[in-house]
């Protein structure tokens, strides 16, 4: 198995009517994968894009048919791409829209951000991550310069937008009352849910307080716990959480109590 060449695969998405720019995000661009983690290739469009171009390519690089959607086909907030296997790896195609990251990035450096729900992020999407997926990528190609333009102010921490996430901790202490629910009802499902919609927010808020972008849920309990500000234990203890609820009113009291006995460190690690 070898790695597919990128920069040649860029070059001939760029080709394609409508991509404005082609960078590689996720954990390669972040040095943070592994030798069969995905490549994931953001295509970064304006207006009408040619998808009938993008088959025809994808069926080139391939060998063989692809689904390659429309745009929003993959649902709002991820929109839409294509799962191609080159040269034995996942190369994931996949859509934004640079106009509405330009917006989001406006949100962002003003403190506002909205949270989406999106299909394979049970948190939600949050609107901010099209911004850190901008700060962490590595641009393949981009002829008029303007993700690298992007890029470059998005690698500095909106004050605003920590600010709003740091405030947006209320949340959590909202998730475990209505936790209690699940408690009083033996209704430990309805109780994890509202356990792991504290524990999300909490991770956002800790990697807001130390100029961190978060921009999935996947890995996000152990990335805020290698963060400086991070409560002692956090990710262990969060771990903990959510791999035993407990089933009986008194077992799920238990860990509602622990998860606020954490949160209330993570309030004050943020300085909330």
């Amino acid at each position: 198995m070898r790695n597919p060449d990128l920069h040649a695969i860029a070059d001939r998405l760029i080709a394609v009517p409508g991509v404005v720019a082609v960078a590689l995000g996720g954990s390669r661009a972040r040095g943070t994968h592994r030798p069969d983690s995905d490549i994931d290739l953001g295509l970064y469009y304006r207006g009408r894009l040619d998808v009938a171009a993008l088959r025809v390519l994808a069926r080139e690089v391939t060998g063989e048919d692809t689904d390659v959607t429309e745009p929003g086909g993959w649902g709002p907030w991820v929109d839409g791409g294509g799962w191609l296997t080159v040269d034995g790896l996942r190369v994931d195609w996949i859509y934004r829209d640079l106009d509405r990251v330009h917006r989001i990035w406006r949100d962002c450096r003003d403190g506002r951000y909205e949270i989406g729900v999106q299909a394979g992020h049970p948190l939600g999407f949050y609107s901010h991550a099209y911004a850190g997926e901008v700060a962490l990528c590595q641009v393949l190609a981009d002829p008029a310069g303007e993700l690298a333009a992007l890029r470059e102010e998005a690698a500095q921490y909106p004050p605003a937008l920590r600010k709003a996430l740091i405030a947006g901790l209320w949340e959590c202490d909202f998730a475990l009352t209505t936790a209690r629910y699940g408690a009083a009802g033996r209704d430990p499902v309805y109780a994890a849910g509202a356990l792991f919609r504290a524990i999300g927010v909490a991770c956002q808020a800790l990697h807001a307080a130390d100029g961190a972008w978060l921009i999935n849920e996947k890995g996000m309990v152990a990335a805020a716990g290698r963060l400086p500000s991070a409560p002692d234990g956090f990710a262990e203890r969060a771990q903990a959480l959510l791999a035993s609820v407990g089933s009986t009113p008194e077992e799920i009291t238990r860990t509602i109590d622990a998860a606020a006995e954490l949160i209330a460190g993570v309030r004050s690690a943020c300085g909330a």
